[in-house]
């Protein structure tokens, strides 16, 4: 089976992913449409069918599935009117501006229905290891969890080359919707879900945005864990740390290497019976690093392809999306009231909170100025 595809979205990440299948990267699928709301030169070289409306799109019956790779703000509606149309649907991450947009797109699919998200994180050797030793119990029970992930530094031009960025009425939020969703899911995949959450925001702290730039949170976990996670878009060269601790050791990574610390015996076994005063468990550390990086996003569709063909288990189901996008919300919603969260989240008030917001919430001008785009650069 050959998937027929649209992408609906031809700026930075859709033209990348069209790239993706045009340069044979991806198998088992072909482009059939492309939709944008300005000139593609994708298209004509390509010779690939273009739309303007997103709806003629579908309505043509040509796509199978169709990626979705439009701002945040779009994405309910035209998730939903793609799975209303039975099509397969790959969103960009996140799922919605809130839980509650991602939960209406949900009750819409169907079982035969395919429907993912682009976290692309979950293809990265090192998080897969990570998980991989959590999932085998090596490092016992949690006892705290901290990633500062502050090397997201985005400089002003980049909030000035869109009229919908770093809006509450284009995007919904900034660095915890935008960048930091890839962490907090891979955080929430491999840890699990904190039972409360309590955030602390910059707000346009600094750049001239209305959004946050900063985010500092802190979990608890069912089991009395605890973890903290900040992130910020203003800072360089900045820090990429991620650490997780359990009673039999831990698990490091900076960045570039995974280390894993493995204490002999536990620290609660050696707690109980030595008689050292300050004495340690003995460590023993071995090097997890993975080289060389892979094609995440290609990963990511390539699976989602499969998904479709073969009825391969997705990477990134949607229903996931949620989970990494309830904390985010969280700790916007904490931030604003001033208040510790319980989890699971109360979607309808958080989305009452943001909607609110957007209300006021106005596009800005963009910048005319021309720009150097490496998106290469833009992954961490």
């Amino acid at each position: 089976m050959t998937v027929r595809l649209g992408i609906i979205g031809v700026g930075n990440i859709g033209f990348q992913h069209a790239n993706n299948i045009l340069s044979g990267i991806i198998q088992g699928c072909i482009i059939t449409a492309l939709c944008t709301r300005g000139p593609c030169s994708l298209a004509e070289q390509s010779n690939i069918p273009l739309y303007s409306d997103y709806k003629e799109l579908i309505d043509k019956q040509e796509c199978d599935a169709v990626i979705v790779a439009t701002p945040t703000c779009s994405h309910l509606e035209i998730g939903c009117y793609a799975l209303s149309r039975g099509l397969h649907v790959l969103m960009e991450k996140p799922i919605g501006i809130s839980v509650a947009e991602g939960e209406r797109m949900l009750e819409l699919v169907r079982p035969e229905q395919i429907f993912g998200l682009m976290l692309n994180q979950r293809a990265d050797p090192i998080f897969v290891a990570m998980k991989k030793k959590m999932d085998e119990n090596l490092l016992g029970s949690l006892q705290r969890t901290n990633w500062t992930m502050t090397n997201w530094f985005r400089p002003e031009i980049y909030f000035q080359t869109s009229n919908w960025r770093a809006t509450w009425a284009g995007e919904g939020g900034g660095l915890l919707v935008n960048q930091c969703i890839h962490n907090l899911d891979i955080l929430q995949w491999i840890c699990g879900m904190p039972m409360s959450i309590q955030g602390f925001c910059g707000f346009g702290k600094y750049h001239n945005i209305e959004v946050e730039d900063e985010a500092t949170a802190f979990f608890e976990y069912g089991n009395g864990a605890t973890g903290s996670f900040i992130g910020s878009t203003g800072e360089a060269p900045g820090v990429n740390r991620f650490d997780i601790i359990g009673d039999q050791g831990m698990l490091s990574y900076d960045g570039d290497r995974l280390l894993h610390f493995e204490n002999r015996p536990s620290t609660s076994e050696f707690s109980q019976n030595t008689t050292e005063m300050f004495g340690q468990p003995e460590v023993c550390i071995t090097d997890l690093s993975v080289s060389p990086p892979v094609n995440q996003h290609a990963i990511i569709l390539q699976n989602f392809i499969n998904a479709i063909s073969c009825s391969e288990s997705l990477i990134a189901p949607a229903q996931e999306g949620l989970k990494a996008l309830a904390i985010a919300n969280a700790i916007l919603l904490s931030a604003w009231d001033h208040e510790q969260i319980q989890m699971p989240l109360d979607s309808a008030r958080f989305h009452k909170a943001l909607s609110e917001r957007r209300a006021q919430s106005r596009l800005r001008a963009t910048s005319q100025a021309e720009v150097n785009i490496d998106m290469e650069a833009s992954f961490r």
